[in-house]
């Protein structure tokens, strides 16, 4: 950053996005084993849940978009029944989502908090499916 007549101007590097090499991914098979015993953050549903990756990015949670054949980090992933899974990947994620009502990278944060507990885990995601209520 610089400070230029009265106002602070960022470095024209400051925001960019290096499209470089991939960063490893970071993986944790303990999450994920956590978020496949949750129920569907969608549909409520028990069994068939798969720990689904939230593939695009938003710099308000530091998440980075993934590329093709590139899996996000273990903690950027919701639960999700298997067919909510396939869809959510076929029909454009970010639409997916929208129509859902539910923001994944805000459970997804929440999930990777609680990690390992699954009552804290199933408030976050009855909390999620909830509407919201204005004051």
């Amino acid at each position: 950053m610089t400070y230029r007549a009265g106002r602070i101007v960022p470095l024209p590097t400051a925001f960019s996005i290096s499209h470089g090499k991939k960063r490893p991914r970071k993986e944790d098979r303990s999450h994920l084993e956590y978020i496949r015993s949750l129920p569907c953050l969608v549909t409520g549903r028990e069994s068939q849940i798969e720990a689904a990756h939230v593939r695009y990015g938003d710099p308000a949670y530091g998440k980075r978009e993934t590329g093709a054949g590139e899996k996000p980090d273990d903690r950027w992933c919701v639960p999700l029944h298997r067919d909510q899974h396939w869809d959510q990947h076929r029909n454009g994620e970010r639409e997916w989502w929208t129509s859902t009502g539910i923001d994944p990278l805000r459970v997804a944060c929440a999930l990777w908090g609680a990690s390992g507990d699954e009552d804290a885990g199933r408030l976050i995601i009855a909390e999620a499916k909830s509407p919201v209520s204005e004051p």
